[in-house]
């Protein structure tokens, strides 16, 4: 069985209350807009680190792919900063993972979940600071939405 922790639009912060998450993590999965190396290399000390770029992440991450499509155990993600950039065909995938919008949702589409776990960085307006965590045990997935303080 994997943990994996979930993240999108961290803005260069990464709460206390993440960093107890990502402790316990098999793998950690980052939609996009990072703000910083700093954060990538934090990220990738607790665990192997699936990530994008993010429309905010400018020179310094030229070096991160747009998308990205990998599996864990027996399931197959995809990967993207934006909901919009995601192809058509999603040949043999399980799960998206988007980021962008900082809130979070998650639905079942022809089989496929598509998630966005939220922002767990800088609050926007007045939406929830939200991660997701899964766990994954062969081709089995299982979601959890976590609402951090707002504090």
């Amino acid at each position: 069985m994997k943990r994996v922790v979930i993240l999108s639009d961290t803005h260069g912060l990464l709460r206390p209350q993440v960093l107890e998450h990502l402790s316990l993590a098999d793998v950690v999965i980052h939609g996009g807009d990072i703000n910083t190396q700093a954060i990538v290399d934090t990220l990738s000390g607790y665990a192997p680190l699936h990530i994008v770029r993010g429309n905010n992440d400018k020179e310094w991450a030229e070096h991160l792919p747009l998308s990205l499509t990998f599996s864990i155990e027996g399931v197959h993600f995809f990967l993207v900063h934006n909901k919009k950039d995601v192809p058509a065909d999603l040949h043999s995938v399980d799960v998206v993972v988007y980021g962008h919008s900082h809130k979070y949702s998650q639905e079942k589409k022809s089989g496929v979940l598509w998630l966005n776990p939220g922002s767990c960085g800088k609050r926007r307006f007045d939406q929830e600071i939200t991660l997701s965590l899964m766990t994954v045990e062969g081709d089995h997935f299982q979601v959890e939405k976590v609402v951090l303080p707002q504090g």
